[in-house]
């Protein structure tokens, strides 16, 4: 991937990054419908970053509650599903750890269900499960969440959807204007081969760096089980990430 330097106007240096076409989805996917309404029209253009926009608001330690590592601690009793663990490390391009990060998820239910006024998906509601959660990465760029497995769920964009299970990532730098978004899934889930999303991912090496694996290592005895999934940033072993445009999709 390759990088060129941009001097804003407050006279800071910025990197830039080419794009990524072989593996990124195009940003008009004719199969994800909603694409097509959603995608630009026009040209993109480049926007400067400013002073404010590189150096806040920041993101620290300061965001993160007691319980907002473990989505299933947040409420006065125990949500309903397969309790698990999602832990991992954020890497750099050369395999560096990426060190105090804000890391960010949200999902659905274990009934396939968000807790969203616009999800009209007829499974019940958890009171237990608000399907949130944020941590910040260690010294060595770990992160960790314990949660519920989330469940599939119709979307209507085309005969019979259904999402596979997935839990939604946000990462943040040393900025807002830094944040990258993407999705997480899990291993041998029977809806990959008819889901738009995941397959408008086009390089299949890539859609495969989006799911984890299972960790029987990590996995705590009668109590949860657990899967590893690393989040790399740039170069050839990179996370494919969403565009700004799609963060808000399903």
């Amino acid at each position: 991937m390759t990088t060129h330097e941009t001097r804003s106007p407050a006279g800071l240096i910025l990197p830039r990054y080419g794009s990524d076409e072989p593996s990124h989805p195009a940003l008009d996917t004719p199969e994800y419908r909603s694409s097509a309404l959603r995608h630009p029209k026009q040209p993109l253009q480049y926007l400067p970053h400013h002073l404010t926009e590189v150096t806040g608001p920041l993101l620290g330690q300061d965001r993160c509650g007691e319980h907002d590592h473990d989505l299933t601690a947040q409420h006065d009793g125990e949500p309903l599903g397969e309790r698990i663990i999602v832990s991992g490390r954020v890497l750099d391009s050369n395999g560096k750890p990426v060190p105090n990060t804000l890391v960010e998820i949200w999902q659905a239910n274990s009934a396939g269900r968000y807790l969203h006024q616009g999800d009209r998906h007829p499974a019940p509601l958890d009171p237990n499960f608000s399907g949130t959660g944020r941590c910040m990465t260690d010294a060595d760029g770990n992160y960790r969440f314990v949660t519920i497995k989330p469940g599939a769920y119709p979307w209507r964009n085309h005969d019979n959807a259904w999402r596979p299970a997935h839990i939604h990532f946000s990462l943040f730098g040393q900025a807002f204007t830094q944040r990258l978004i993407t999705q997480m899934y899990f291993p041998g889930d029977p809806l990959f081969d008819q889901d738009p999303i995941f397959n408008s991912v086009r390089d299949e090496r890539a859609r495969q760096r989006m799911i984890s694996r299972f960790d029987l290592d990590t996995t705590v005895p009668e109590w949860a089980l657990s899967y590893q999934w690393d989040i790399v940033l740039r170069g050839p072993q990179a996370t494919v990430f969403e565009d700004e445009e799609e963060e808000d999709d399903d």
